[in-house]
């Protein structure tokens, strides 16, 4: 059975593992690092990735460790930096490492239900009394990072797409959480008025945390990412 869990896992969370062209294990290699990507906070991050660090240690025999980042932004650079052999690029890094460092895209993230995509949600209290765009003006909006599809593209081209040009002067204050349920928690303690997160994270708060069902709402939904996407 655990083995079985392990793999559901491996199917589950593997998020465009990207190794360099001449970066492959050699027999003589004792570890093998690969970056993740901050979607979560450090301790939760370190205890999703764990099992899998497990079971790909044991199946390939070389240790297998993983480094969570602390930023989506500088991943490109750290990966470069620190010798990564491989790592967990999102949608936007990925690209920008297959353009800037010619990585190879070897996995893409499988759901239990067997499709391959994601989407980003923007979302409010039910309290706050923010039903339309207009309610939007001169709100607090908790973004996660610059290089997030979900959590900053999708929510700056719903704006423009709704007719709000001048995206930096329409809040009152804007601010990075630096992670997913970061965003959504900010939104929750009311630090926030409005977040953006991806789906699979704002889901899987909700599964650990009946606030977000209760006291939350979705506002905008974006379009799902192709399933032939690799990277």
């Amino acid at each position: 059975m655990r083995h079985i869990l392990h793999l559901i896992l491996f199917s589950t969370i593997v998020l465009s593992l990207c190794i360099p062209f001449p970066s492959q294990a050699q027999p003589s290699q004792q570890k093998v690092l690969i970056g993740v990507m901050p979607e979560m906070n450090v301790f939760k991050q370190k205890q999703r990735f764990k099992p899998l660090g497990e079971y790909l240690s044991k199946k390939t025999g070389v240790a297998v460790d993983f480094t969570i980042l602390s930023r989506y932004g500088n991943i490109v650079d750290r990966f470069t930096a620190e010798k990564m052999d491989g790592a967990f690029f999102g949608s936007f890094t990925g690209a920008l490492a297959i353009t800037k460092l010619g990585v190879i895209p070897l996995a893409r993230p499988v759901n239990l239900d067997g499709t391959s995509t994601y989407h980003g949600y923007l979302f409010t209290r039910k309290d706050s009394g923010i039903k339309s765009i207009k309610d939007m003006k001169n709100k607090r909006m908790a973004y996660v990072d610059k290089a997030t599809t979900a959590g900053y593209v999708f929510p700056l081209s719903y704006l423009r797409e709704n007719g709000i040009k001048d995206t930096d002067h329409f809040f009152s204050e804007t601010f990075f959480a630096g992670s997913h349920d970061a965003a959504i928690n900010a939104v929750l303690n009311r630090k926030a008025d409005l977040g953006a997160a991806k789906h699979s994270i704002y889901d899987r708060e909700r599964k650990r945390d009946p606030r977000v069902d209760n006291e939350l709402i979705i506002l905008a939904e974006s379009p799902h990412v192709p399933s032939n996407g690799l990277c």
